[in-house]
């Protein structure tokens, strides 16, 4: 049942190929607002996926909603706005032809300055001929197609494919202005760190299953290793990382008999320890007395974790 604060729901639903199933039954719900990324390796069944949400590809089971009607429904289709990877453009019209041609299509369009503002597109850009637009450009017109409508849901394949950084910053500054005032988004990449930054959720899925859904953080502290690195004064550890079999005993032993320790590695002059509880490590170097120095903790990366969960996936098997 469809509440409110519920925007996509999906209810059991997958999707077959003949006799390969590309979507395993899955149920989820996106919230109003909220940024969600979606990812996954080639061949997971997170494009199948979009597509059922985007009414392009119709379920074998369960049911798909969005607004809280079928994907297809008219009322949907001109409350979305959808930025494809690879979307041509019709060479010989202007860009602001263009914008005023799609915006023509919808019941209540955005306002064609807000269009501009929010796609950062230049007064020169405007005028220019679509063929005559740079790759990053031409994303950017990507951008204001979808916002045409002033619609409720974004989706966005891939959305920063081609974009330096400068426009990549400016255009996740707007999608999350336009999320605090109500709208969802739902995109894929292939940028680990831009999801990690960009997203309050994150899906992942793989082999048509989802596998981790949860925040950015949760997703990592529940996965990912973090580590906790030091350095040793005197050039103890000079000694460890040139010749172990030479460095004092004690200072080794000492480092090797740390509890939680899933790996050791020696980098320059650091010392290295993997582990999933930094807290408990450093309590247990305090109580003992290590002579460490210039202690740092570091989070484990989401490119760690998905590594990790996608690892697990092939080992189950």
């Amino acid at each position: 049942m469809n509440t409110d604060s519920t925007i996509i729901q999906l209810e059991q639903v997958s999707k077959r190929f003949g006799s390969k199933l590309a979507v395993n039954p899955i149920s989820l719900k996106i919230d109003r607002g909220s940024i969600v990324a979606i990812l996954g390796p080639n061949g997971a069944g997170k494009t199948t996926t979009l597509n059922m949400m985007l009414g392009l590809s119709t379920p074998s089971s369960g049911e798909v909603t969005v607004l809280g009607m079928p994907p297809g429904h008219r009322q949907v289709r001109e409350r979305i706005g959808v930025m494809l990877q690879d979307v041509s453009v019709m060479d010989g019209l202007k860009v602001r032809e263009i914008i005023r041609m799609v915006r023509s299509y919808y019941p209540t369009p955005l306002d064609a300055d807000k269009i501009e503002a929010l796609t950062g597109l230049k007064p020169e850009d405007m005028n220019k001929r679509a063929e005559k637009l740079s790759g990053g450009q031409k994303r950017s017109l990507n951008f204001a197609l979808a916002m045409a409508g002033d619609p409720d849901v974004l989706f966005f394949d891939e959305p920063t494919v081609g974009l330096d950084s400068e426009t990549r910053r400016y255009f996740w500054k707007q999608i999350r202005q336009l999320a605090q005032h109500g709208k969802t988004i739902l995109f894929t990449t292939h940028y680990l760190q831009e999801a990690d930054e960009a997203a309050d959720r994150i899906i992942l899925f793989a082999g048509g299953s989802i596998i981790a859904d949860g925040t950015p953080d949760r997703i990592k502290s529940g996965i990912a290793k973090r580590t906790l690195s030091f350095s040793l004064p005197g050039g103890q550890l000079d000694n460890v990382l040139v010749t172990p079999d030479a460095a004092p005993p004690d200072i080794r032993i000492q480092i090797e008999d740390l509890p939680g320790v899933e790996r050791i590695e020696y980098r320059k002059d650091r010392c290295i320890l993997h582990t999933q509880d930094t807290d408990a490590l450093i309590r247990v170097i305090i109580t003992r007395q290590l002579p460490v120095g210039e202690i740092r903790i570091e989070s484990g990366q989401l490119d760690d974790a998905y590594a990790t969960l996608l690892e697990t996936m092939k080992e189950e098997h």
